[in-house]
C-alpha cells in the first residue's frame, strides 16, 4: 500500500478510541477479533524476523483485526470527532513533509495498517495527550530505525533531516530507536526499578544510536520525557481485546511494566489511562484455532527473555552496541 507522507491517514477505530479517550483499553465485548485472510509477514516491519517459531508467534499475534459492533463504532466516531474539534491538529512544517516525501521510504506495513498510519497515530495522540512537548517527535520516532532493522532513511541524510527539527526534537528522535531496544532488553528496566527511589536524581544516560552506532548522551530530564514518548508508541501495539489471555504479548508486557514504573515514580507526564486486566483468561468475541492459541501459553518471563534475545540479535546484525550507562547525582 503506497502512501505519501503528505497525506494524513484516517485512523482506524482502535486508534480513534485511544485518541478520543486518552486510554489504552481492552475492547472485549465491543469488537469481534478475526484472522486476516491470507496474512503473511512479507512486506511488514516484522519480515526480518528469523526462525520459524518466532515468525509463527508474530504472525499469530498481529495477523488479526477487530471488527466493531455498529453501535460501538458510532460511539467511537462521535467521541473522536469531538476530540478533533477540541484539539485541531497543527500543521507540520511543509519543508519537513517534503523531506519525508523525497528522502524517506515508508512503504512498509505495520501491525495495524501502514507504517505511516502508526506514525500519524503517535503524532495525533501526542497532540491530544502530551501537549507539553513537540508531537513531531512522535511523528518521526522510528525514522532512524525500527526494532527489526528497517530504516526509512540512510544515516548520511541525518544532517539534512536536522535542518528541519529543533534541538529538542532531534535529541528525542535520534534516541528513540535505541531506547526502545534498551527497554525490550531486561537490564535497563531492572536497573531503573532498583533505583526507583532516586529517579529524580538521574543525571545522564549514555548509549549508542541504532542507525550508525554513534554515541548519545541524554540528560535525566530528557530521558523521562523520552519514556513518555515510548509509552505512547506502545499503545499502538497492544492487543485489541482479551488482555488477560494475551498477557504474554511482548509489547503488552513492556507497556505494563513501563506504565507501572512511571506511574509509581512520578515520571508519567502524558495522559495515558490504563486499567490492568484481571487474572481470568477469557476470549470474548475471539475464536482462535487451537494452533493460534499456542503462543498465548508462553509464560510471561520466557516471552520477555525471547524479546530481549531478539533485540540483541537485531542490534548485533548491524553492529549496534546495546551497552548503556546511567549516571546519578
Amino acid at each position: 500500500m503506497k502512501q505519501s507522507a503528505a497525506e494524513r491517514p484516517d485512523p482506524s477505530l482502535l486508534r480513534k478510541a485511544a485518541i478520543a479517550t486518552g486510554r489504552a483499553m481492552d475492547h472485549a465485548g465491543r469488537v469481534l477479533v478475526k484472522p486476516i485472510p491470507g496474512f503473511t509477514l512479507k512486506g511488514t516491519i516484522f519480515d526480518t524476523l528469523e526462525g520459524a517459531a518466532a515468525r509463527f508467534v508474530m504472525k499469530t499475534r498481529i495477523g488479526k483485526e477487530p471488527h466493531w459492533h455498529a453501535t460501538e463504532a458510532d460511539a467511537v466516531e462521535r467521541s473522536y470527532a469531538k476530540a478533533r474539534e477540541d484539539h485541531p491538529l497543527p500543521e507540520v512544517d511543509p519543508a519537513l513533509i517534503r523531506f519525508l516525501i523525497d528522502e524517506c521510504d515508508f512503504d512498509v506495513e505495520h501491525a495495524e495498517g501502514s507504517f505511516l498510519d502508526h506514525l500519524y497515530f503517535c503524532f495525533e495522540y501526542s497532540v491530544h495527550h502530551y501537549p507539553q512537548h513537540s508531537p513531531v517527535v512522535s511523528l518521526l520516532h522510528s525514522i532512524l530505525g525500527t526494532g527489526t532493522n528497517t530504516f526509512a532513511m540512510e544515516a548520511k541524510k541525518i544532517p539534512a533531516l536536522k535542518e528541519h527539527l529543533t534541538d529538542f526534537e532531534w535529541r528525542h528522535i535520534e534516541a528513540f530507536p535505541s531506547v526502545l531496544r534498551l527497554l525490550y532488553d531486561l537490564p535497563l528496566r531492572r536497573e531503573l526499578r532498583e533505583n526507583a527511589h532516586r529517579i529524580d536524581r538521574l543525571e545522564r544516560v549514555d548509549f549508542r544510536r541504532v542507525i550508525d552506532n554513534e554515541p548519545i548522551s541524554m540528560s535525566g530530564e530528557d530521558f523521562v520525557i523520552q519514556l513518555n514518548y515510548q509509552l505512547i508508541h506502545l499503545i499502538d501495539f497492544l492487543p485489541a481485546a482479551n488482555w488477560a489471555t494475551h498477557a504474554n504479548d511482548t509489547a503488552f508486557i513492556l507497556f505494563r511494566d513501563l506504565y507501572d514504573l512511571m506511574k509509581s515514580t512520578g515520571m508519567l507526564q502524558a495522559d495515558v489511562g490504563y486499567v490492568p486486566p484481571g487474572r481470568l483468561r477469557t476470549l470474548k468475541g475471539e475464536k482462535p484455532s487451537l494452533r493460534a492459541l499456542l503462543p498465548t501459553l508462553i509464560p510471561v518471563p520466557l516471552s520477555e527473555r525471547m524479546a530481549s534475545k531478539s533485540v540483541r540479535t537485531f542490534s548485533e546484525r548491524i553492529g549496534h552496541d546495546m551497552s548503556y550507562r546511567l549516571t546519578w547525582r
